[in-house]
């Protein structure tokens, strides 16, 4: 018993765990002088009784819809050493990501950096499926994104590279991604991107889509969503939140 509750008491789901079982164990034991209430303590009782579960479910839903990533803790992982290893190379990754372009207009938030990596956890959690942690990149010159990888790889993310717009649409062909990276201009031409986007939306392939691009502006995210893609930035930070997003959404 004592070991079950130290087990429970290292995870946030374990400790809302513990509390239940605590407030219902006490209300058990207040039903057995239940004889010695009025009856209007006995209603307040049973009314107790009904609805705490119900309030509970409902706390539940709430916490696991909005705050899913806050809901792991280190012993989820297979080991704690690495579970912070993967923090740790993921943060470095992206920020230097982030600061190897210093035109880029959004400034290294490092609170920002670290609020995205840990929401971030569920997808270095998940192991199930190749599928749900598989990217295509689709850029002519791969060398450009290597920290952006690597922050991916950090978290468990694994990548196909293509480098032209018919060898990304036969990849997609052979097989399924949780997303696709891809910058815009390429040797085929200036908009090879939306060619790319437009060809898989027209063959009924919806995999979710990124622009990691020259342009964050306001009108190219909304032509990328015109296009049926599912966002747009020249920013590291931006697109690392925005895939991993999708992809624990898409879970």
């Amino acid at each position: 018993m004592c070991s079950t509750a130290k087990a429970l008491s290292r995870n946030p789901l374990g400790i809302i765990a513990l509390f239940i079982v605590l407030v219902y164990g006490f209300a058990s034991l207040v039903t057995t002088f239940s004889s010695a209430f009025t009856h209007d303590e006995r209603i307040l009782l049973v009314y107790f009784l009904v609805t705490f579960p119900v309030l509970v479910l409902l706390i539940f839903a709430w916490l696991v819809s909005c705050h899913s990533s806050k809901l792991f803790g280190p012993t989820d992982f297979k080991n704690e050493d690495n579970y912070v290893r993967m923090h740790i190379a993921a943060a470095i990754s992206l920020a230097t990501a982030s600061a190897k372009d210093p035109s880029k207009d959004k400034e290294l938030d490092i609170n920002n950096l670290t609020n995205i990596i840990l929401d971030a956890g569920p997808v270095a959690k998940d192991h199930t499926s190749t599928q749900n942690s598989h990217i295509l990149w689709v850029d002519d010159r791969p060398e450009n994104n290597v920290y952006e990888r690597r922050a991916f790889e950090a978290i468990g993310i694994s990548f196909s590279l293509a480098l032209t717009t018919s060898e990304a649409l036969s990849m997609l062909h052979r097989q399924k991604f949780a997303a696709v990276i891809s910058d815009m201009g390429r040797k085929e031409g200036p908009r090879e991107g939306y060619k790319q986007l437009d060809t898989m939306r027209a063959e009924k392939d919806y995999t979710p889509l990124f622009f990691y691009a020259a342009s964050n502006a306001p009108e190219h995210i909304r032509e990328t969503k015109d296009h049926g893609g599912q966002g747009c930035t020249n920013n590291a930070q931006d697109l690392f939140e925005m895939v991993t997003k999708t992809i624990i959404n898409r879970h």
